[in-house]
């Protein structure tokens, strides 16, 4: 007598071997056997006849900070078969952090992140956050310990560069993060405050992950045609420090992205990489479109500066116009501007006479900044280079996922659905064994989760019931917020939380730990 039983499956055990065709019991939050079992019964049984068991899977960069908590988010996630969010990526979350740096994460990222419920004016630890995800979620959650809230932390709202006094106590508290639970070090250089951290900051509190075999985790300084100046920054970073590497939505040319990821792994660089099936991107309108001097530690002079004409003028002289066009509004918290939420950015300003700088700047001043938009990547990225990408044996699979806004980017409701649909049955780039080893076993390695990732005894039952002639997406740039289809059921924990295609009542998810 077992838990649960999921019986007459094809199993994908997340180790690339073919798929068979077996039973598999759940005991305890366990995976307790699996094959051929005629004479096993349990409390909760699973017809999986025709469908797949695949190990739950894990989103390698997701924003769900604070809105893992929603049943909606969680919803989303679990028809992809999505368990467990790994979070606190672009070097930007809730935790380590000082009251102080706390109320500037959540202003800055608050179109990325959202505002968590649960957290008052802090201070706020690692421990203290992940607390907040233990059985109030029907996902798992890992936690990346975020480089600029850290900085923000020590260092306040400056620019400057850190001093030895400054390292040691970054490395202290990325020191304490790890030991509260986080499953490694995440950085944002092209946001405010890791921007302004140099190669010898990164490698100084990377070592702290390093001596523990835990990842670097980075939105580079740049990608497309300045990937390869990142890159080069980032294996400078890794051969100071020793630290597995893993670069977040990784996205350009492929033949050249490919090269950098090779010849890294060659010199003997540990180099991963996510990324998503999708040639738009999203994030906060003020990173996409202002000139990076004018992007300052402290939000409250960004937005005297953009009051400046001169500084107005400034932009549009200095702004790439093919930009503009490419600017599409995804969240636009401000009364008098609501109307052009999900419009193109181009379509707004005319639509009030604008010239788009000049409402660019009025936009980010009325929102406090926290405008959030998707955006057409450059046209050196191609569905080709998203496949050639997908296909590399270092290719770990997230969505960057943003649930903020009344017209968000599609990928949070439909990244590995997609992958599954179009990459798996439609063109092929994967088989299903293959796609269980990057969307699940390739991340519980690179994350340190080790009885994640596959279906074998023993295992965590994080499980999810995948039937391929129904598996899609639904979700596009018109309605991003429908879920998928062909995930009805799913286990985290050796509970079910996903039932005929509706959540339970069950929250099992927890904070999990590298082991």
């Amino acid at each position: 007598m077992f838990d649960v039983l999921l019986k007459g499956g094809w199993v994908l055990d997340g180790t690339g071997a073919p798929a068979f065709r077996a039973d598999v019991a759940v005991d305890h939050g366990r995976v307790a056997a699996v094959g051929a079992l005629p004479g096993a019964q349990a409390a909760h049984e699973i017809d999986a006849t025709g469908r797949y068991v695949a190990p739950g899977f894990i989103d390698a960069h997701v924003h769900g900070d604070a809105l893992v908590l929603d049943p909606d988010v969680q919803l989303a996630a679990l028809r992809q078969g999505v368990t467990t969010f790994v979070l606190g990526q672009d070097g930007l979350s809730f935790a380590p952090a000082t009251p102080a740096a706390l109320a500037y994460v959540t202003r800055y990222f608050a179109a990325v992140n959202g505002t968590h419920p649960g957290l008052g004016e802090g201070p706020v630890g690692v421990a203290d956050l992940l607390a907040t995800y233990s059985g109030t979620t029907r996902l798992n959650t890992a936690y990346l310990v975020p480089h600029g809230t850290v900085r923000h932390s020590v260092l306040g709202a400056t620019a400057r560069p850190a001093d030895e006094a400054d390292l040691r106590a970054m490395a202290d508290l990325v020191e304490r993060s790890l030991d509260e639970g986080a499953c490694g070090v995440s950085t944002g250089l092209e946001y405010v405050p890791g921007r302004y951290a140099d190669t010898a900051e990164l490698a100084a509190l990377t070592r702290v992950a390093a001596r523990r075999g835990l990842p670097h985790v980075s939105h580079m300084r740049g990608y497309e045609a300045a990937a390869s100046g990142a890159m080069t920054e980032l294996l400078a970073v890794a051969r100071a420090s020793g630290v597995p590497t893993h670069v977040s939505h990784y996205h350009g040319p492929a033949d050249e992205l490919i090269a950098l990821v090779d010849d890294a792994r060659r010199d003997g660089v540990d180099l991963t990489f996510d990324a998503y099936p999708y040639l738009r991107g999203c994030s906060i309108l003020a990173m996409v479109a202002l000139p990076r001097d004018l992007d300052d530690p402290d939000p409250d002079r960004t937005l005297d500066t953009l009051a400046d004409p001169r500084v107005r003028a400034r932009i549009a002289a200095e702004t790439d116009p093919a930009l503009w066009p490419r600017i599409t509004l995804a969240h636009v918290p401000a009364e008098d501007f609501a109307w052009a939420e999900g419009m193109r950015l181009v379509e707004a300003a005319r639509a009030v006479g604008a010239s788009p700088a000049a409402f660019c700047a009025e936009l980010l001043i009325a929102t406090g900044l926290q405008a959030g938009a998707v955006f057409d990547q450059p046209p050196t990225n191609s569905d080709a280079s998203v496949r050639a990408l997908l296909r590399h044996p270092a290719h770990i699979g997230g969505s960057d996922g943003i649930y903020i806004g009344g017209s968000p980017h599609p990928r949070g409701w439909g990244a590995f659905a997609r992958l599954l649909a179009r990459h798996v049955v439609e063109l092929g780039d994967w088989t299903w064994e293959q796609a269980a080893v990057h969307l699940a076993a390739h991340p519980a390695r690179r994350f340190g989760l080790t009885d994640r990732g596959l279906v074998r005894p023993g295992t965590a039952a994080d499980l999810a019931v995948i039937d391929p002639a129904k598996i899609a997406d639904r979700a596009d740039y018109g309605a991003a917020r429908r879920p998928a289809d062909g995930v009805d059921d799913v286990l985290v924990a050796g509970v079910p939380v996903l039932a005929a295609g509706r959540l339970t009542g069950h929250t099992p998810g927890r904070p999990l730990r590298p082991r």
